[in-house]
């Protein structure tokens, strides 16, 4: 009896398994803030995109302010823009930040900017 070896145990003990979760649930809720903003920039660009058609400052601003109430797009408007020409082509860029509560006194900014193409 002596002479026989222990056998040892292998795997992950409970207070690991609880501290790995505990990481996958604040990342899963910090990731589903984050994605929302990120749909809201690709519908940016999109309007972005489509405002560029416009003759003028003014209808550019207007066809973008009114593609926003149609995307329900909260971060920016169309006094945000910076609309440019350069030769025939209209640029118009943008730049935005989104801020996320996490908890007490810690914030996630995210800064956002592009341009027409």
């Amino acid at each position: 009896m002596m002479g026989q070896l222990k056998s040892s145990q292998r795997g992950i003990t409970f207070i690991g398994l609880l501290f790995i979760g505990g990481i996958l649930a604040v990342t899963g809720v910090i990731v589903a803030q984050v994605v929302p903003t990120l749909i809201e920039l690709q519908a940016i660009k999109r309007t972005v995109n489509k405002a560029r058609d416009g003759s003028s400052v003014i209808e550019a601003r207007a066809i973008f302010d009114k593609s926003t109430q149609i995307d329900d797009i909260k971060s920016i408007s169309g006094k945000d823009l910076d609309i440019t020409k350069e030769g025939e082509k209209t640029v118009i860029k943008f730049a935005y930040q989104r801020e996320i509560h996490l908890v007490g006194p810690a914030w996630l900014i995210l800064k956002y900017d592009g341009q027409s193409k």
